[in-house]
């Protein structure tokens, strides 16, 4: 296979998706509307400040868990919903005073490596994931005050203070210290703030690990470049495209890193990265 077959990808979703996935499929490709009940699903059980735990009926909310739901409602185009709106402002109101985002200490045990609190690793990531939604997210967010037109919108000054973090921590060679998936979320933040030096510097650190990476982080990649206008002829999404093409299975699907019954949000980080062309 040389190219990404989207249609088999979708034709994989279909099949194997539930209801939420199904939904999201359908805004992703369609624009369609999701159901009542795909909403009441993918929003359900957050915590009363906002956040979403990392186990249902958790009474903790969780930094990571509530960056990958904002990832499902996007796909839902329910961003600018009052759940999601909740959310971004538990995040914004999460920022610690250096600009970063760290996991409650009362998920110390339970965090997993990514995310454990007290980890200069996890730290990092979180804050990448955590400015990525807030600078993608703001604009359609009028719950944290007065719209702001600038990079993060209401959250401007929030997301402001994450990318001034996450350019600290870059070394000269564009490498950082933590996680590879602190690379393209990075990237995404420092694309929108037209920081496009620092931008390029991490990509081409990117460029350099594609081939080797899981079908997983292609995806996530690609999906999150896609998700805030870089441009598709850029090396580093051709390099994504060339990935997936080379490991799509027979059955439309990708390999998730985490266990099969995650194989059909890997996929549908495909198509949110590549339906269009």
């Amino acid at each position: 296979m040389t190219v990404v077959d989207i249609n088999a990808a979708i034709g994989f979703v279909v099949a194997h998706g539930d209801e939420v996935e199904r939904a999201r499929l359908s805004w992703l490709c369609a624009g369609a509307p999701p159901s009542a009940g795909a909403l009441a699903a993918a929003e359900v059980g957050p915590t009363p400040d906002g956040g979403w735990p990392a186990v249902r009926a958790g009474e903790v909310a969780s930094v990571d868990a509530t960056c990958f739901r904002l990832a499902e409602l996007d796909d839902l185009g329910a961003l600018g919903r009052p759940a999601a709106r909740a959310a971004l402002d538990w995040l914004a109101a999460r920022q610690l005073p250096d600009g970063s985002w760290e996991e409650d200490a009362a998920l110390a045990d339970s965090a997993p490596a990514w995310a454990r609190p007290g980890d200069p690793e996890a730290r990092l990531y979180l804050t990448a994931n955590a400015a990525f939604w807030l600078s993608v997210a703001g604009l359609d967010a009028r719950a944290a005050g007065p719209l702001d037109h600038r990079v993060g919108g209401a959250y401007a000054g929030v997301a402001h203070a994450a990318a001034r973090a996450l350019t600290d921590a870059l070394a000269p060679d564009g490498t950082w210290p933590s996680y590879l998936a602190v690379g393209w979320l990075s990237a995404a933040v420092l694309h929108l703030r037209r920081a496009y030096d620092e931008a390029a510097r991490i990509r081409a650190v990117l460029d350099d690990r594609i081939g080797d990476m899981s079908p997983a982080d292609v995806a996530w990649l690609a999906s999150t470049l896609c998700r805030v206008g870089v441009p598709a002829a850029e090396w580093t999404l051709v390099a994504a495209r060339r990935r997936l093409a080379a490991t799509q299975r027979s059955d439309g699907g990708w390999d998730s890193d985490d266990g099969h019954r995650f194989d059909v949000h890997t996929t549908l980080a495909v198509v949110r990265a590549f339906r269009t062309g």
